[in-house]
């Protein structure tokens, strides 16, 4: 790591600027977690809003979803039952 005259290698340079970069990286990690956390916490302040605001619409939108849902998976099944004729 130090050379003879206690002189810095190249070696224990590039250690330390790699074991530099990796903390900066984990750095913006942790701060992309927060911003995923924030923005889950929005999107369900949003929706338990909605749901108080408006049950009716609520209910309307949930109902179009699952046909949603259920169109998609017949679709599929179908398909599915296509390829083994």
């Amino acid at each position: 790591m130090w050379g003879e005259a206690g002189i810095q290698t190249d070696a224990t340079i590039r250690a330390d600027t790699i074991a530099r970069l990796h903390r900066g990286s984990k750095g913006r990690q942790g701060l992309m977690v927060q911003a995923k956390k924030i923005a889950l916490f929005v999107i369900v302040v949003f929706v338990l809003y909605t749901i108080i605001t408006s049950p009716a619409r609520a209910a309307d939108l949930v109902q179009i979803g699952f046909e949603g849902v259920s169109s998609a998976a017949r679709g599929v099944g179908d398909f599915m039952s296509e390829l083994v004729n």
